[in-house]
């Protein structure tokens, strides 16, 4: 093989350029943070607390879909509890950064399917009922 050949042969063989992830949109954004904090409050709430203040945050179960959830966000960001808390105060800054996102940037992308705010505070969990096996 011929020393020329060689730098073509290993790029053939190298194959295409990897292709670049598309860029988050608006909604996949906000979905994935309103994601990440609810998994984040549960993991806090889940942990024996340091600060017995923690019990009493208000909950953050969010579904961007639902109404309530922009009141639910600022009720969370102004609550009094645990102000120096490090934990809480990360959560804190994603929920303010939810916030902002949904009421400015994104605010034209939102769709609100339903305005049950009880759902914030009491969500159905849901379950997957295979077909044919229902009572």
């Amino acid at each position: 093989m011929t020393p020329r050949l060689l730098p073509l042969l290993l790029l053939l063989l190298a194959g295409p350029p990897a292709a670049r992830p598309t860029p988050p949109t608006c909604y996949s954004r906000m979905l994935s943070l309103s994601r990440e904090i609810t998994g984040d409050f549960r993991i806090l709430q889940a942990t024996e607390p340091a600060e017995p203040c923690v019990r009493y945050l208000p909950r953050l179960y969010l579904d961007i879909h639902n109404y309530c959830v922009l009141a639910k966000l600022r009720d969370f960001v102004a609550s009094p509890q645990c102000w120096r808390v490090a934990q809480v105060d990360a959560l804190r800054d994603k929920v303010r950064k939810l916030y902002t996102i949904m009421n400015s940037f994104c605010r034209r992308d939102l769709v609100f399917l339903s305005d049950d705010c009880n759902a914030l505070e009491y969500p159905i969990p849901v379950t997957t009922v295979l077909p044919g096996h229902q009572s």
